[in-house]
């Protein structure tokens, strides 16, 4: 059985201020982009067989810069659908909803063809992605380069535990977290790894 490997892309304007970012393809900064090019050494000498990523560009880009190469855009690795919270900071909407929590009470609707998904709709993509992942581990290590919130949900549905747990998980940008298994279990092997770091075993 491969290892889970899930890299978060590197950072953009709105992960520095805090502003929910979905569907806006905002590129990588500069930093951004020397954090994807410091993760290619933890993946070195490592074979896939299956690398997916977000169909987002600044996960595409984080992908190329760390040398995963042939990586396939799934749409279900797309970033949790923010609704009309969209380039939106916690700080602001708790300014007219002090108790909100992404994690328990989801986002209200946004724009046309935007609906926001609540901690159950973005755990059904996940699930779909791990149902795709399941038989390539099968065959070696898989790799997908997607976004917080979205990895953080899917590592909580690896675990067995609910959508929203995927609070537990926080991830930072450009970097590597690895899920294995013990006594045929789903782990956490490592998390948060850095261009520093390492190399990923």
């Amino acid at each position: 059985m491969g290892d889970l490997l899930l890299v978060r892309h590197g950072e953009t304007e709105w992960s520095v201020s805090g502003q929910h970012t979905s569907w806006t393809d905002l590129p990588l900064t500069q930093h951004g982009e020397e954090q994807a090019k410091s993760l290619a050494p933890l993946l070195a000498g490592r074979t896939f067989a299956l690398a997916l990523t977000s169909p987002l560009g600044r996960a595409i880009r984080t992908a190329e810069l760390a040398g995963v190469y042939g990586a396939e855009a799934d749409a279900d690795l797309h970033e949790w659908d923010y609704g009309a919270y969209e380039g939106v900071t916690t700080v602001e909407i708790h300014r007219t909803r002090p108790d909100w929590f992404l994690w328990n009470d989801g986002v209200p609707p946004g724009p046309d063809g935007r609906p926001g998904e609540s901690p159950a709709e973005v755990g059904e993509r996940a699930d779909r992605v791990l149902s795709r992942v399941g038989p390539a581990l099968a065959d070696g290590d898989v790799i997908l380069v997607a976004h917080a919130h979205f990895l953080r949900v899917l590592t909580a549905r690896r675990l067995g535990l609910s959508p929203a747990d995927g609070r537990l998980f926080q991830l930072a940008t450009g970097t590597v977290s690895r899920l294995s298994t013990e006594h045929g279990h789903p782990v956490i092997a490592e998390w948060n790894a850095t261009g520093t770091s390492a190399a990923v075993r």
